[in-house]
């Protein structure tokens, strides 16, 4: 999900799944300023002024992919049991890329569309990469049913396996599409090269 410079105990009932819909998503981009008037001083301006994330084994990153999910989810007593009977997403994505101020030559203002255009291109990538993953959620969970909870209360912790999995393996996807992309030869490491290198 970022660009490091140098991320069933319950039983399904014997039912056809409804088929998910496209989650749609609200997307925001925030920026943050770099400065220079050349492609390597703008690309140490994003060294310095670029997101950090990791917690403690801070990472600084050229730009960063966030999202919000939430889930309004009923629940109905069937029988004995419980099952989900319908859900509704609310997904906000948000890309944090970088944003050059001040004037630029004709020259470095053509380098730096060329890069801030593939970069925020990369980093949707990594936004529909999120929007599978909810959709995934979505097929897998509503309809299941969880028997002996007439209450809805063991059917909430039941679905967290699939939760779960959903979400590691959208950050497995994530970083192994960021190391293809930023190993040597991949498109981001080759905008890199084309920002800092001056297009040669």
């Amino acid at each position: 999900m970022s660009l490091p410079l140098g991320l069933a105990a319950a039983i399904f009932a014997a039912l056809s799944l409804p088929a998910a819909a496209q989650v749609k998503a609200t997307e925001r981009v925030k920026t943050y300023a770099v400065s220079g008037s050349t492609g390597p001083e703008l690309y140490e301006s994003i060294g310095a002024n670029g997101p950090r994330i990791g917690g403690m084994g801070v990472v600084g990153t050229i730009a960063h992919t966030n999202f919000d999910l939430k889930w309004r989810r009923n629940y109905q007593r069937e029988g004995n049991g419980c099952r989900l009977v319908s859900a509704v997403p609310f997904l906000t994505i948000t890309y944090t890329v970088p944003e050059a101020t001040g004037a630029l030559s004709a020259g470095t203002t053509k380098l730096w569309k060329t890069f801030s255009a593939g970069i925020l291109a990369h980093e949707k990538v990594h936004g529909q990469q999120i929007r599978t993953m909810a959709d995934r959620i979505y097929k897998e969970t509503v309809g299941f049913f969880q028997p002996d909870d007439p209450e809805c209360r063991t059917i909430r912790e039941a679905i967290q396996p699939m939760l779960a999995a959903a979400s590691n393996d959208q950050r497995h996807e994530a970083s192994e599409f960021d190391r293809v992309e930023m190993s040597d030869g991949g498109n981001v490491h080759q905008l890199i090269l084309n920002l800092v290198n001056g297009g040669r």
